[in-house]
């Protein structure tokens, strides 16, 4: 004991002599738990006290230093309050972030300020927490000490809640964005809080354990945002027009294309490109889009199989940078439908054709529904009670009744499947829609009911203050006068006080006679140089001051019969709970109401909400926009019908249409006679379609006009098919008559708007190539044609050298003629066939344009003029045997002409002789080439060509091996 005393004195001594001396604590820090729960609570709601201050230096909430409470030590207690200040900072942060949106010099996107205005509902809930804490503590009987550590555990999900708050708006928002001089753009931000909020509900979707707040938190703020996009959807989608003054949709316009012009379906609307390097576009597409994929059409038409659509929909990912990725797969869809709402309503004002408008031009909603509200009744429907009504409510394309009564409504439910009158109708979305339903039915009537001039006078009547109920803003909604619409209930339940409310006969309203003031300015003498007294601003103003005064007043009566009330006074209440149905306004704002009260029954995947509750519909539409357009098309505007003619015109398919023309210039051509003049050839074929039984087809004979080019194949498509091509060795008599003096022509036909949208500037093109080979087909028949006369002429003089000229010539016009049919048969028939087949199933524009496309990718391959290598060199070999026809035709004319001289005689043999081994090996490599690719399988169609030159076997056996005379030599090599 002795040792322990003098331990303990030392310790003593030496703190009380010059030693570390114990602080005895301030007593004016000294503070009790329950201030410290009121300020905690406070700092909670933003607001600074005595204990707790903002800190603006440091952004955070600080506790004044060195206070304290007895019964805890200043670690338990700072350990305590640490978690209550990092809650409260993350909320102020939140805060801070909405103000300088809010307060913003540049107006921000309607997607961020609706990010915005949502925390800030948010974080009013959660600051009202703590409200209502603070109200229960100053109302409690005193029985009862709140703690700091009972705080924490009421209030543990408010500070997870603030710090989930927090890291939603810092990652949401890019932070560069508030810097004056960014470069990113309103669609970059709007995408970048769409795609984040979305990615964030996938990930807390499928967490238990208290983490439906932040699901709840997360699904309200998304529903926020994206109400702003889902109306620009809607007005595109229903009307046409892109309402995009912020332009933050995926897509913009392109001014300079007009709808009458043949490009506007391609360029007038195009998907928007990030600009900004700093903010990467959020993309999930891979990851979490493929499980919501569609594994079937929801409009159950047959699909058309395009070699183009797979590769499409892989490149919308980098086609649709700014697009949300849950609408990517739609996204393309989304833009065609509102061009084609804009052509079938400027179409009829421009069209020649008289055909009737269809209903879509007056549908501007789903049942008098917009999308949001659609979407927002869906949504409530799937979380609050796990109905899946999309089906229901899109019945025929509308919904389940326009302003349909309740009855109605329970008769179609009866009638689905899914749902059962007895169930739904107690639910709170059966309820809901009942309800919005009717407002708008009621909402529309008074507006059909009231005339629009009667809102400054009835019926040219002036009113006086007894008649003041009579009107209509006391009977009806008034948009000019909100007080008036607002108090109405009110106003109709105190009649009595209308006459007080109604001071209109004590109106006194300024004069416009100046007389008083020029008294006052210039007193008694005020110039008496001037003419007239009581004038108005020497004006001359004498008469009507009076009458103007009354009129005035009456004027004033109207539009502010009651000025002196004011509405009913509630904090925080919603301006679309005091007001009349507002579209796009009031039932969003009772859903966003419900999602922040009520528990969801259900959590699911972001993916299955959007689906079911917004792409669902808009596929809808765009399916039901697609349908009518191709309705449109094909009946009203006739397209197969168009079609029709640019096939009778560019595949030869007419009887006579042509034919005159080409008799003509190809005996020009036979003659030497260059094809330069365009007047003279267009005189030519104006002349051919007047003559021609088939000149019905066109509206007008100068609908079809042919020119000639100074260099042929100089696009990169020709140039590349010319550097595959190999030429005929010899053509003729003159290297610029020969088989290829047809590629100068062009023939151009005047396609009627919109049609030109499918058979546009490209499309021509192909159907010019196309028709230009069949052009060469048809002239080396008529060459061959015409060697026959000849050779029949001299048929009394058969010799050995005449009869292998008949094989020769019989040879070179069973190639013509069996490849002329192969291409009737195959081109004109078969592929006009599939196309209308393919046309019928079709759904949209855009498919139709791809058919049309398919079309003219087939008629070329048939005809061998795709710009391909393959192609090219068996191209080449069929233009290098009809201009051995060409060639033949030749020597057939100089034997005619010369041939009892033994110099020429002599020539034309050689020449016959190099032609038939041309013609030989020509054939051999054509089979070989053909029967690969044949066996192949990738383009049947090619059985029919070889089976049609190789009749009965003649050049090449069923085994494969070649079997021609003239083979022998490519055999051996």
């Amino acid at each position: 004991m002795e040792v322990s005393e003098r331990v303990i004195s030392r310790i003593t001594n030496s703190f009380s002599d010059g030693g570390i001396h114990f602080a005895s604590p301030i007593s004016s820090l000294r503070t009790s738990e329950i201030d410290l729960v009121r300020g905690v609570l406070q700092m909670m709601q933003g607001l600074s006290s005595s204990l707790f201050f903002w800190d603006d230096n440091g952004h955070c909430f600080r506790v004044k230093s060195g206070i304290y409470v007895i019964h805890l030590s200043q670690t338990s207690l700072y350990g305590v309050l640490d978690k209550f200040i990092y809650a409260a900072t993350s909320l102020k942060l939140v805060e801070i972030v909405v103000n300088k949106i809010e307060k913003s010099k540049r107006l921000p996107p309607p997607t961020l300020r609706a990010f915005a205005c949502s925390v800030s509902a948010w974080l009013r809930r959660i600051r009202d927490i703590s409200l209502n804490e603070e109200m229960k503590i100053n109302s409690s009987d005193g029985k009862t000490t709140p703690t700091l550590l009972g705080l924490s555990s009421s209030l543990s999900s408010l500070c997870s809640g603030a710090e989930y708050l927090f890291q939603i708006v810092h990652e949401a928002i890019p932070q560069f964005y508030f810097e004056l001089d960014h470069s990113i753009s309103a669609a970059e931000v709007s995408v970048h809080i769409i795609n984040h909020l979305y990615a964030k509900l996938n990930e807390v979707c499928l967490l238990q354990g208290g983490e439906e707040d932040e699901y709840r938190m997360l699904l309200y703020i998304l529903v926020g945002s994206l109400l702003p996009y889902i109306e620009g959807l809607d007005s595109w989608l229903f009307e046409g027009t892109l309402d995009d003054p912020f332009e933050e949709m995926f897509f913009y316009a392109n001014n300079e294309i007009a709808i009458d012009k043949a490009e506007f379906w391609e360029k007038s609307y195009l998907p928007r490109s990030a600009k900004s390097q700093k903010l990467r576009v959020l993309d999930f597409a891979s990851d979490l889009l493929s499980s919501t994929k569609e594994k079937r059409n929801l409009s159950g038409r047959e699909s058309i199989s395009l070699s183009g659509v797979a590769k499409e929909k892989e490149s919308n990912k980098n086609t649709f940078q700014l697009c949300p990725f849950f609408m990517k797969d739609t996204a393309k869809a989304i833009i065609s439908a509102g061009k084609s709402l804009q052509l079938i309503r400027h179409a009829p004002m421009t069209s020649l054709l008289t055909a009737p408008a269809t209903n879509l031009e007056n549908e501007t909603s789903i049942g008098g529904l917009t999308l949001s509200e659609i979407f927002c009744v869906s949504l409530v429907a799937l979380i609050f009670h796990g109905d899946h009504i999309s089906e229901y409510l899109w019945q025929d394309n509308k919904l389940v009744s326009s302003f349909g009564s309740v009855k109605e409504i329970q008769r179609l439910e009866e009638s689905n499947g899914t749902l059962t009158a007895k169930t739904s109708s107690n639910k709170a979305w059966h309820k809901l829609l009942t309800d919005i339903l009717a407002q708008k039915r009621d909402l529309s009537s008074g507006y059909a009911q009231r005339d629009p001039l009667n809102s400054f006078s009835v019926k040219g009547k002036k009113l006086t203050s007894n008649e003041i109920d009579e009107l209509p803003q006391f009977n009806t909604f008034c948009p000019e006068n909100p007080v008036i619409t607002v108090c109405l209930k009110l106003l109709h339940e105190n009649r009595d006080a209308w006459s007080a409310l109604n001071i209109s006969q004590n109106y006194h309203l300024p004069p416009l006679n100046d007389e008083g003031l020029r008294q006052a300015i210039f007193g008694e003498n005020c110039g008496t140089g001037l003419a007239h007294k009581n004038t108005d601003y020497t004006s001359g103003f004498q008469f009507g001051e009076f009458e103007r005064q009354v009129e005035d007043g009456e004027m004033l009566k109207v539009l502010l019969p009651c000025p002196t009330l004011l509405p009913l006074f509630r904090e925080d209440m919603c301006m679309s709970e005091v007001l009349p149905f507002q579209n796009n306004s009031t039932l969003p704002s009772r859903i966003l109401s419900w999602i922040q009260s009520t528990e969801p029954k259900s959590t699911p995947l972001p993916a299955v909400i959007l689906q079911e509750c917004l792409t669902s519909y808009i596929k809808k539409q765009t399916d039901h926009i697609g349908k009518n357009m191709l309705s449109k098309l094909l009946h009203d505007w006739r397209l197969l019908d168009e079609l029709g003619v640019l096939r009778a015109i560019y595949l030869l398919g007419s009887g006579d249409l042509l034919q005159h023309f080409l008799t003509v210039i190809f005996a020009k051509l036979d003659k030497g006679e260059p094809l330069d003049d365009d007047f003279e050839l267009n005189t030519i074929l104006q002349e051919s379609i007047r003559n021609s039984a088939d000149k019905v087809l066109l509206s007008t004979p100068d609908s079809l006009v042919v020119s000639v080019t100074k260099n042929p194949g100089s696009s990169e498509d020709d140039q590349h098919y010319m550097s595959t091509s190999v030429s005929t060795p010899r053509k003729g008599r003159s290297q610029s008559f020969g088989i290829d003096v047809l590629d100068s022509l062009k023939f151009s036909y005047k396609i009627a708007w919109p049609l030109e949208l499918i058979a546009n500037l490209e499309a021509m093109k192909k159907y010019n190539q196309v028709m230009i080979f069949l052009l060469k087909v048809n002239r080396a028949k008529f060459v061959l044609d015409k060697a026959r006369k000849w050779m029949w002429k001299d048929r009394g003089t058969a010799t050995t050298n005449s009869k292998r000229h008949w094989l020769l010539e019989q040879k070179l016009l069973h190639f013509v003629d069996a490849f002329h049919q192969y291409v009737m048969d195959r081109v004109y028939h078969n592929a006009w066939r599939e196309l209308c087949e393919h046309m019928a199933v079709a759904g949209t524009l855009d498919e139709a344009i791809e058919v049309h496309e398919s079309y003219l990718l087939s008629i070329q391959r048939q005809c061998f003029v795709v710009p391909d290598k393959l192609w090219g060199l068996i191209a080449s070999r069929i233009n290098s045997i009809l201009g051995l026809a060409l060639d033949f035709y030749s020597v057939q004319q100089n034997l005619s002409s010369g041939g009892a001289i033994s110099a020429i005689k002599l020539k034309c043999e050689k020449e016959v002789d190099r032609i038939e081994k041309q013609f030989d090996d020509c054939m051999a490599f054509l089979l070989r080439i053909l029967s690969v690719k044949l066996n192949v399988g990738q383009f049947p169609h090619l059985a029919a060509l070889v089976t049609r030159i190789n009749y009965n076997y003649f050049y090449m056996s069923d085994n494969g091996s070649l079997t021609a005379p003239g083979s022998r030599s490519l055999r051996s090599t």
